[in-house]
């Protein structure tokens, strides 16, 4: 793969028995397309893998939809999955690449660094008619050391403060009726429009049958939505995961994010206390 950050589905099966591969299922779904992932992953999914499910590995009393859990409970719950420091963790979601690079990114941001991406995910893998089972993944429990890098999750202040002194760049994922104001969130009790200032770069447009567009498209698209990719960047969403799509595309043009927004849209839509912007 040129792409560092993936790996191919022959990769992959070439690798399923090997002792230091761990195979994450992180498939999540919008509230609007009545699918479960949880569900879907007890039905079938790659051999060994284990399943991630980002609304339960979470801050579950923030009262915002899978925020960071404190790197205490993810060293826990990843234990429990079997993950343990060292492991080379490839992930994959069952839209081809949606919700996986959202659990890239926390594994990144709890301090795993050998953590890939299988390119074209769960749709792909079957098309080519690779291994797929029902069978319960059974992991003896592991050590993983967890080291948050604050720095890279933003917070409302970060993001009121970035907005007023124009210091980062933010820019939204979602599509372009939502951050517009035209469409509803799908989210109920959500404001409609974005962030006054916020760049929009849906998260759709950077990839395409589950996999990154090629590096020079993709700087492309940033800079046809007027964004800087020499200045720093922090990205948004609706709850946090298109964001860290942004993030990965970005990271394919060997550049970084300054930081993710976990809030997102989820927070900042839902708050009397920030400006929203339609159009």
């Amino acid at each position: 793969m040129s792409n560092p950050h993936f790996v191919s589905g022959q990769w992959l099966e070439d690798h399923l028995n090997a002792p230091d591969v761990v195979i994450v299922d992180a498939s999540w779904y919008l509230p609007n397309l009545n699918r479960n992932g949880r569900a879907e992953y007890d039905a079938g999914h790659i051999p060994g893998a284990v399943f991630f499910d980002i609304d339960k590995i979470a801050d579950v009393a923030s009262g915002l939809p899978h925020m960071l859990p404190s790197p205490q409970t993810f060293a826990t719950e990843m234990g429990k999955l079997g993950i343990g420091d060292g492991a080379r963790i490839v992930i994959y979601d069952g839209l081809g690449l949606f919700s996986a690079p959202r659990v890239w990114w926390t594994f990144r941001t709890m301090g795993a660094r050998d953590v890939v991406i299988l390119e074209g995910g769960a749709p792909r893998w079957k098309a080519e008619n690779r291994p797929w089972t029902d069978e319960a993944t059974v992991r003896r429990p592991a050590s993983f050391t967890a080291r948050l890098d604050h720095g890279a999750v933003a917070s409302l202040g970060d993001m009121k403060t970035y907005l007023a002194t124009g210091k980062a760049q933010v820019v939204d994922a979602r599509p372009a009726d939502r951050f517009k104001g035209d469409a509803p969130e799908p989210r109920p009790g959500l404001k409609a429009g974005h962030m006054p200032g916020a760049k929009n770069v849906p998260a759709g447009l950077v990839s395409a049958d589950g996999a990154l567009k090629p590096a020079a498209e993709i700087e492309a698209i940033f800079k046809n939505a007027g964004v800087d990719l020499e200045k720093p960047i922090v990205t948004s969403c609706g709850s946090g995961v298109t964001a860290a799509i942004l993030a990965l595309a970005l990271e394919s043009t060997g550049r970084s994010i300054k930081a993710l927004y976990d809030g997102s849209w989820a927070e900042w839509g839902g708050r009397d206390d920030c400006d929203v912007a339609k159009g």
